[in-house]
């Protein structure tokens, strides 16, 4: 006998439908599964057959195939082996299938039958309707993850046996439903504030700057000097999530593996800080099946590299496309996948290998080789691409005693979003250009002119300081930034003469 159940898999973060064919005839007990499978794809039979026998049905003990269509497609993990343990009743005869083809079955099995949850649950849901289905069959773990796709009918189960239940119309199961408004108000929240951070003023209004245009930033400072503090509370003072935004990172975030109950919508700018000693697969994505990385992963958010110079050089310059095309292209055999990677990048590094070198209150012990070596390995380009270089110095002990609390985020939210509105309207119309750090030439000769006087300043500190091509460009994106705050149509000598300060290494270089 022969019977068909509707799953599916995800390829980068699309999804698609997956045929789970089982057909079972007379013969020597044996079990085939076809169509690509990985190892844990082979591995569901011990799973499938022991969650079988543990909830009273019977593991036929006929020649049994199994396919998984399209079969030029490698299927892997576990989610197949709900689908697949149903096809086997269904086809052995102990399960109706009055509902079968109306849902999308996915799960993985426990040995007792119980459902554990899987992967992918939100790009699946999100193709439901496009795949011509009522709803998706899914461990409970995952319903309310799916249910923020409000047109389909999730249902969430716990077990084998309540799932064949469902299917078979034995039991009803009201469908999962969630309001994605509501549950986006409730999750987008920060735990860290801005108002938590003592002095350091310059550096809080350069963090401005970058939120404001979506500028990636270096914050160069002695050890304790609040780098990462800092850092860490630049995505409090981003704009607000849109709920499109929200779903479009969900997604990334679920074919990574990294949704549950606990956060089921990324309803806040993900934060990412990896290891110095991270690969680039690990970076940018990859491997033999390809899996986003996290660039991809801080997507709509801010991706954090601490001590930077102490990161693999080879990793640093795989940033280089992403940063430039705010996507990750990967290519395999079996197919080519394409992430999102529209974030901006904020890096940490002491000045010198010891930290002092800028610090009153400790002597530097490095020689200039090592410190030319040590910032030497991040690359001109790749620091070309970071729009702001930022000098973070120790904080005196009288701010750290003033108890008065510094600016909230949520002030300095409100001057980054009436920024990111007046670029919005100027960038009507263009197709992925959101903010001023995605400005291309065309835009800086339209929205970036210069008075004589601003022109002059601009022409003496590239001579000066021996700037790039790129780095012209990106003083000139941060002075339209600044002029934007500051509710400014033109480009006047200050907003200029502010980003240049914001050109710390170059500057470095020069004394």
């Amino acid at each position: 006998m022969l019977s068909k159940v509707v799953s599916g898999a995800v390829m980068g973060i699309d999804a698609y439908l997956v045929e789970v064919e089982t057909d079972i005839s007379p013969g020597l007990p044996c079990y085939t599964l076809v169509g690509l499978p990985d190892n844990a794809v082979r591995e569901s039979r011990e799973r499938v057959s022991s969650a079988i026998s543990n909830i009273s049905y019977s593991f036929p003990l006929k020649r049994v195939t199994i396919n998984l269509a399209p079969a030029d497609i490698k299927k892997e993990g576990a989610s197949f082996d709900l689908p697949i343990a149903i096809g086997l009743l269904t086809a052995s005869g102990q399960l109706s299938s009055e509902r079968l083809g109306e849902y999308l079955v996915l799960g993985e099995l426990s040995l007792d039958g119980n459902l554990k949850p899987v992967r992918g649950a939100l790009p699946l849901a999100a193709n439901c309707r496009k795949f011509g289905l009522r709803g998706l069959l899914l461990p409970q773990e995952n319903a309310v993850e799916a249910a923020v796709v409000s047109d389909i009918e999730v249902i969430g189960v716990s077990s084998l046996g309540e799932a064949a239940q469902f299917l078979a119309g034995q039991k009803e199961i009201p469908p999962t439903r969630v309001d994605p408004e509501k549950l986006f108000d409730v999750q987008c929240r920060y735990p860290v504030d801005f108002s938590e951070v003592k002095g350091q003023e310059h550096a809080k209004r350069a963090l401005e700057v970058a939120a404001a245009g979506g500028h990636n930033v270096l914050l160069i400072g002695p050890p304790g000097s609040g780098k990462t503090m800092l850092a860490r509370r630049l995505v409090t003072i981003l704009p607000k999530m849109t709920l499109k935004e929200a779903i479009e990172t969900t997604r990334i975030h679920s074919v990574a593996g990294l949704t549950g109950r606990k956060q089921s919508l990324v309803a806040t700018r993900p934060f990412r800080s990896p290891h110095h000693t991270i690969s680039d697969v690990g970076l940018v994505g990859g491997g033999r099946i390809p899996k986003p990385g996290e660039v991809s992963l801080a997507h709509n958010g801010v991706l954090f590299l601490d001590e930077m110079p102490e990161f693999n050089k080879n990793v640093l310059e795989v940033l280089r496309q992403p940063m430039e095309d705010r996507e990750v292209s990967i290519s395999r055999a079996m197919a080519s996948i394409v992430y999102p990677a529209r974030f901006m990048l904020a890096c940490a590094m002491n000045p010198c290998p010891c930290g002092y070198l800028t610090d009153p209150n400790h002597a530097c012990n490095c020689t200039p080789v090592q410190i030319k070596r040590y910032v030497g390995n991040i690359s001109g380009p790749l620091l070309d691409r970071i729009d702001i270089h930022l000098e973070v110095p120790a904080v005196p002990y009288e701010h750290l005693a003033d108890k008065k609390p510094g600016e909230p985020s949520e002030a300095i939210r409100r001057r980054v979003e009436a920024s990111r509105e007046i670029q919005l309207e100027r960038f009507k119309g263009e197709d992925g250009i959101y903010s001023n750090a995605h400005m291309g030439r065309s835009h800086l000769r339209e929205f970036c002119s210069l008075s004589r006087e601003t022109e002059s300043l601009l022409r003496q500190a590239m001579s000066h300081f021996g700037l790039s091509a790129r780095a012209h460009d990106r003083i000139l994106k941060v002075s339209r930034t600044i002029a934007d705050l500051a509710g400014s149509p033109e480009l006047n000598p200050e907003h200029v003469a502010e980003a240049i300060q914001y050109r710390s290494l170059d500057r470095t270089a020069v004394r």
